[in-house]
């Protein structure tokens, strides 16, 4: 069995491996500030007749 500093040694650098990883990953980053904000009529009618659940098979 390791010692467990070796133990929290290579949880460190497999961590730090990680981090690497995940900043070389390229990241698409959204501004969000621009974005109109969309607000909720409650005057609005719920039963829109457009509305409804659309079903598609991939396998069939």
């Amino acid at each position: 069995m390791l010692p467990p500093f070796i133990i929290e040694q290579i949880r460190q650098r497999e961590k730090r491996e990680q981090q690497r990883r995940d900043n070389a990953r390229p990241r698409l980053e959204v501004p969000l500030d621009d974005l109109p904000t969309q607000h909720h009529d409650p005057d609005a009618n719920e039963d829109d007749p457009e509305r409804g659940v659309v079903i598609v098979d991939l396998l069939g």
